[in-house]
């Protein structure tokens, strides 16, 4: 059963788990189970998706009721109207605060413009080497992405030298094989934590916050971190 984090008559939204495609894909032609089918069946009516997540990415999921809703809500995120949070794991020590504007390739090689926020809300240093170094170091962080590109934040933080930890694609191997070897973790450490829009049937403004499935909250105790 999915977690149901929100629902009207219009929307509902649910806290998508590590791993779980959006809905079916090519690129995943192998894959028999999606977030649409499962809660269409969940909830015994059609959903459509107003957004996407990556597949490794967890968090808010939102899905329109009717094909109007899931328009409207479509048009938001494409006008970056939609305020999106994400909590992430980083190699090293970020700085306390940042923009990251860099823009970035489409599939045909067409550049679009990509601008990110993040605040580090907490460090930890752990007495386990990692090549030359006798520790290993990494962050906590909020990033808020003022666009809405195809593994923007992935792409962002690789890009400062502070890639997300569980990141296969952008990511730094070395920091993956320890986590698993260490920890046994494998999971993409990038959690959806919240939207906050303008709903579009009533007007009202909407704040969903979804908590951190149990991989990330591992992380969380063994960096001593709480939020």
């Amino acid at each position: 059963m999915l977690d149901v984090l929100y629902r009207d008559n219009s929307l509902i939204a649910i806290n998508k788990p590590h791993d779980l495609l959006v809905h079916r894909s090519s690129i995943a032609a192998d894959v028999q189970v999606f977030a649409l089918q499962l809660l269409r069946d969940q909830i015994g009516q059609p959903v459509y998706p107003a957004h996407r997540l990556d597949r490794k990415t967890a968090g808010v999921l939102l899905f329109a009721l009717n094909k109007d809703t899931e328009v409207a809500m479509q048009k938001q995120f494409a006008a970056n109207e939609v305020k999106k949070t994400y909590l992430t794991v980083l190699r090293g020590h970020s700085l306390p605060n940042g923009e990251i504007d860099y823009a970035l390739k489409k599939d045909n090689g067409m550049l679009q413009d990509a601008f990110t926020r993040y605040t580090t809300l907490a460090q930890a240093e752990l007495p386990v080497a990692f090549g030359k170094h006798p520790t290993s170091r990494y962050s906590l962080v909020e990033a808020c992405p003022q666009t809405g590109r195809m593994h923007q934040l992935r792409k962002h933080f690789a890009h400062i030298f502070h890639p997300i930890i569980g990141d296969r694609t952008h990511g730094c191997n070395k920091q993956n094989k320890l986590f698993t070897e260490q920890w046994q973790m494998n999971t993409m450490l990038l959690h959806a934590r919240s939207l906050e829009f303008n709903h579009p049937v009533t007007g009202e403004d909407v704040y969903i916050q979804a908590p951190l499935m149990p991989e990330f909250e591992r992380v969380m105790k063994l960096m001593g971190w709480q939020i």
